[in-house]
């Protein structure tokens, strides 16, 4: 297990990040989509907890199969995709992630929202398990380097300045002089009980994640001017119609195969709700390789050779985290 916690500062409030979150959600996880590869939506529904009160449970499955390449096409489940549960009770969420061919793989995202700098040090009341602190990132959606097969230059932010907000351009430093500004803290724990591979693949997971939320966060202040004017059942309206369209362009899947998933523990469906969930693409993965100069086995995959998680080239995208989660808490405050 590695548990990492990362710090995201926007020049938005909490409240405004309320309803952009869910635009952001929902646009990029339709862009994403294509026939047979995507984002659906299976559940979208109100949930109550004793504990946090009213809030919003999703669950979407991001299927990737066509995303991988052929040697592991011949070995996987032609249904394979990535389950994302999500509980929202805005401001504070948790969202969990499965897989549906592995079942020794997990993700648990706890996520808070406040109006600061990022200067909470406390926000997760969590102690440090064993004699090991939690490594704290600090992203900085303006400055910090994005693959360059995701770079966009409407969304590069060093540059970008809202019309209606009057809101950057987010020079270097940006962070120490910012008003408005708020931090999403996201305290995130990867899971692949696999002997020999647990920590190279956890340490790789982390960061892809990294990069997911870097590109999130940066598309959510980028796209500002197209919902900062929304209203709550606006942004739900055009939700419903963006996961309508998206799961008709995606297609139906018939259900080929018999799937079981390994729930988390838990204190993982207890706690309140979903962090919104980031998109989750996946394009191809460079960093598996099989050797050539070994005979092939009938009873089993080839070994795989995982790559440094420290590769820029590295392909591997989790689209929606995977699809960026839930839906804010549907109550007004």
């Amino acid at each position: 297990m590695l548990m990492k916690e990362y710090r995201i500062c926007m020049p938005l409030t909490v409240e405004e990040y309320r309803i952009g979150q869910l635009y952001m959600i929902s646009k990029h996880s339709h862009e994403q989509s294509e026939r047979g590869e995507g984002v659906e939506v299976v559940q979208n529904e109100p949930y109550e907890d004793p504990t946090h009160g009213q809030g919003q449970f999703t669950e979407k499955r991001v299927y990737l199969n066509n995303k991988l390449p052929s040697w592991a096409r011949a070995v996987v489940p032609k249904i394979f995709y990535v389950t994302e549960k999500a509980w929202n009770y805005y401001p504070y969420t948790i969202t969990e992630y499965t897989c549906s061919f592995l079942p020794k793989f997990s993700i648990h995202i706890e996520t808070k929202y406040e109006d600061n700098k990022g200067s909470n040090d406390n926000i997760f009341d969590s102690e440090p398990k064993g004699e090991e602190e939690i490594e704290v990132c600090l992203v900085d959606i303006a400055y910090d380097e994005i693959p360059e097969r995701y770079y966009k230059e409407s969304e590069d932010l060093r540059y970008f300045k809202s019309e209606k907000t009057d809101r950057g351009v987010l020079q270097e430093g940006w962070i120490d002089n910012q008003e408005p500004i708020m931090c999403s803290y996201k305290l995130v724990t990867v899971k692949f009980e696999v002997w020999g591979l647990q920590t190279r693949v956890e340490q790789f997971v982390h960061k892809v994640i990294r990069d997911v939320l870097l590109l999130g966060h940066r598309q959510a202040f980028a796209w500002v001017d197209e919902w900062i004017e929304m209203t709550m059942d606006e942004v739900r309206e055009y939700e419903r119609a963006t996961q309508e369209a998206t799961n008709r362009k995606i297609g139906p899947f018939p259900p080929s195969i018999s799937i079981t998933e390994t729930p988390l523990a838990s204190v993982a469906r207890n706690g309140p709700s979903s962090a919104p969930s980031t998109p989750l693409s996946t394009e191809p993965p460079e960093y598996l390789s099989v050797p050539k100069d070994r005979p092939r086995k009938k009873s089993a995959p080839e070994t795989l050779t995982l790559p440094d998680p420290n590769r820029r080239d590295s392909g591997f995208r989790l689209a929606s985290i995977f699809s960026w989660g839930s839906t804010p808490n549907p109550q007004p405050e």
